[in-house]
């Protein structure tokens, strides 16, 4: 079985794989004060939660965007799983064509979120990632990673709002129903949710003209994921495919095309 790592800034999500089929994931906290020890007696608890064995584990693959918590999660497979894992970053084969300014600085869950899209949808491409930061990418037909735009997540933002600002308080990020609003909390709502969605539509409007300005006759596929991709695609006519599991798949993917070298 292959045991895959997506540590996000928030949270970190675990799937299990067997045979190119997840079978289960998990979602914990990421919490860089966490020892390795720690994280290894908590999936310990998960495993035998689902009746799995650590010991089945045959390899681990890795994509981090939070540096400290590397080290911390390659030493917990060694001790806990007896693998050295495989980590998203320049040198591993993902069969994409990298177009940005420094490859270096593509955030590894844009690219394993890219090669997953490209083979479940083919291109031309726009990937949205509603994690703590927004993200959105661009992939031409021809798998070449174009780049794209960061934007605050909902969740920044909200936070941001409550810690700003004397009196507004934390709020459930959830639709209101309209944007005139008559009390605090709903506006609130109004605005984070509502004006994320004006994001989303903006700029996937601007990307599609601009891969139109590559050549592609293609109009592109527009695919979401992330814990709060299912409302805001129910708020905007934009996007084809919400695919939750998109980044797991993705390492999954990437796995294969590596694993010969292990």
């Amino acid at each position: 079985m292959l045991l895959a790592f997506d540590i996000g800034n928030s949270n970190i999500v675990l799937g299990l794989f067997q045979d190119g089929k997840l079978l289960t994931n998990w979602r914990i906290e990421t919490e860089q004060s966490k020892s390795a020890d720690e994280y290894g007696m908590l999936i310990n608890q998960l495993f035998a939660h689902e009746g799995y064995r650590t010991g089945e584990v045959t390899d681990v693959i890795v994509s981090t965007v939070v540096p400290s918590m590397l080290f911390t999660i390659s030493h917990m497979a060694t001790k806990y799983f007896g693998k050295r894992p495989i980590v998203i970053e320049p040198g591993v084969k993902t069969g994409l064509i990298i177009k940005y300014d420094n490859p270096k600085q593509v955030g590894a869950d844009r690219i394993v979120n890219a090669v997953a899209a490209y083979e479940k949808y083919g291109g031309p491409l726009i990937i949205i990632d509603f994690g703590t930061a927004t993200t959105f990418c661009a992939v031409s037909e021809k798998a070449e990673y174009l780049g794209g735009a960061i934007a605050p997540g909902l969740k920044i933002s909200s936070d941001a709002l409550f810690e700003k600002t004397s009196k507004l308080p934390k709020v459930e990020l959830e639709e209101p129903g309209k944007v005139i609003c008559k009390n605090t909390i709903t506006s609130m709502q109004a605005g984070l949710v509502y004006g994320h969605m004006g994001v989303v539509d903006y700029i996937v409007r601007k990307m599609k003209e601009e891969l139109k300005e590559t050549g592609s006759g293609k109009e592109p596929i527009v695919v979401a994921t992330g814990g709060l991709s299912t409302m805001i695609e129910s708020g905007v006519d934009c996007i084809d495919h919400v695919d939750k599991m998109l980044t797991l798949e993705g390492l999954e993917i990437i796995y294969r095309k590596n694993k010969k070298q292990r």
